[in-house]
């Protein structure tokens, strides 16, 4: 683990490849679509309206502004599942970087996560303007709001973490792409996206602070739409969690890393 750290440390000009990185993956993904980055905003707008319609519509669900609840679980969660599921591979799929260009590998997770954090925002920007512009329900948002950059540090950290750890994995056990995409699809309906919090407390008293998502979820809500103060103590376990991951993806990345290149 101090090794990578250590390698990461003492290389300049780390913030302009990592931008660099991030901006041709962002390119890479976006630019060639003729609709181009509104293909970001697209898969949560198709995914609200499906769950409206479900939820709101045929199973009556009496959450306040319902829409834009969906819409803020929505892109928070898509932004981990995109990070997670998208690096799986990425020692395999981008094993020229790190063997040819003697590129940290480090920097290959961050800047794929930064090229993530482009579509996150511009979909953060299109919830702001559709919550204060659009929601008939709207509490309008405050200073509290701020606290939303915190929580995407939180589920930067979080996503980062257990993406070094599944690639890692994936050097071993290939078959740990289906695993994962199973788990997500599992840990999707254990998470508070479409139901209100006093629904998922009171069937799953206390899991919040066991699933670092859910907690996430939660905490932005509040920030973004009931303009209160984060729950600190739910805030806390969910960076403990994500730092917990980060280092542990650390140590494999070390012990596993170097045997990328052979082993892919």
């Amino acid at each position: 683990m101090l090794q990578v750290l250590n390698n990461w440390f003492i290389r300049s000009n780390k913030s302009e490849r990592l931008w660099l990185l991030a901006k041709i993956e962002f390119k890479l993904r976006y630019y060639e679509n003729k609709l181009g980055l509104f293909w970001a905003l697209l898969k949560p707008i198709v995914d609200v309206t499906i769950y409206y319609i479900v939820f709101k519509t045929i199973l009556s669900s009496d959450v306040p502004a319902f829409a834009s609840y969906i819409f803020i679980g929505l892109i928070l969660w898509n932004f981990f599942v995109e990070s997670t599921s998208g690096t799986v591979q990425i020692l395999n799929t981008k094993k020229y970087l790190y063997e040819y260009s003697n590129m940290n590998k480090l920097e290959i997770y961050i800047s794929t996560l930064l090229s993530n954090s482009i579509g996150f925002f511009f979909n953060l920007l299109m919830f702001i303007i559709f919550y204060n512009l659009i929601e008939p329900a709207s509490n309008g948002m405050n200073l509290n709001s701020i606290w939303i950059i915190v929580l995407f540090l939180n589920l930067f950290i979080l996503s980062l973490g257990v993406s070094l750890i599944l690639s890692c994995l994936y050097i071993i056990a290939k078959d740990v792409t289906q695993i994962w995409q199973v788990f997500t699809t599992f840990l999707f309906f254990l998470s508070p996206i479409f139901y209100k919090h006093s629904l998922f407390k009171e069937a799953l008293p206390a899991f919040e602070f066991g699933n670092p998502i859910a907690g996430i979820i939660i905490n932005a809500r509040r920030v973004l739409m009931q303009g209160v103060n984060p729950n600190y103590e739910l805030l806390w376990f969910d960076i403990l969690y994500a730092l917990i991951l980060f280092f542990i993806g650390l140590i494999l990345l070390n012990k596993l890393g170097s045997k990328a290149a052979e082993k892919l």
